[in-house]
């Protein structure tokens, strides 16, 4: 083999080894740029995730908000009719009122039924199992005709909207005698 064979071959040698190595460098930076492709893939879903997430709650929110925006006025029209019913039974005991007492029956009514279309209802109270999340006890009496922890008496009427508390009905609670 002549010198310039040798080097020739040395020289494809070289090449080839440079060439694996060019390859194999090729191949690891294929191999970064493909996980790098997936971790980006990756924010990219979770960013969407997240973006869809907060546009869900915000609707969420916004329905919230618009659905319970009247509550502020409720709370202080509750006081109002909370008064007519005592002027109705005030007007009930008084002899010679019949006319005013319809008067005022009447605009409690419709207080009532503008309430009502706003989706503001009485709490159920009377005779009913007390429960904290609705009934505020304001006392307790002992009685045998009803079972202990039973609504005996309203002593002011509790509101919800839609499912939200205004006020919780004040109440008085039997115990055992």
């Amino acid at each position: 083999m002549s010198d310039k064979q040798h080097q020739s071959s040395s020289d494809a040698a070289a090449e080839m080894t440079a060439a694996a190595a060019a390859l194999e460098a090729s191949e690891t930076e294929i191999n970064k740029l493909r996980a790098d492709l997936e971790d980006a893939s990756d924010r990219v879903l979770r960013a969407q995730a997240e973006l869809d997430n907060f546009r869900k709650r915000a609707r969420r929110e916004l329905d919230d908000e618009r659905r319970y925006a009247v509550s502020p006025l409720l709370v202080d029209l509750l006081p109002v009719l909370d008064n007519m019913f005592r002027a109705i039974a005030a007007a009930e005991k008084a002899p010679g009122s019949n006319g005013l007492l319809e008067g005022v029956k009447m605009i409690a009514g419709s207080l009532l039924g503008v309430l009502a279309r706003h989706n503001c209802q009485p709490i159920p109270a009377l005779h009913q199992p007390f429960d904290p999340a609705f009934h505020q006890a304001i006392s307790q009496q002992a009685t045998s005709e009803f079972p202990p922890g039973t609504v005996v008496l309203v002593a002011q009427e509790g509101y919800m909207l839609h499912d939200r508390v205004l006020r919780p009905a004040q109440v008085i609670v039997s115990t055992a005698p």
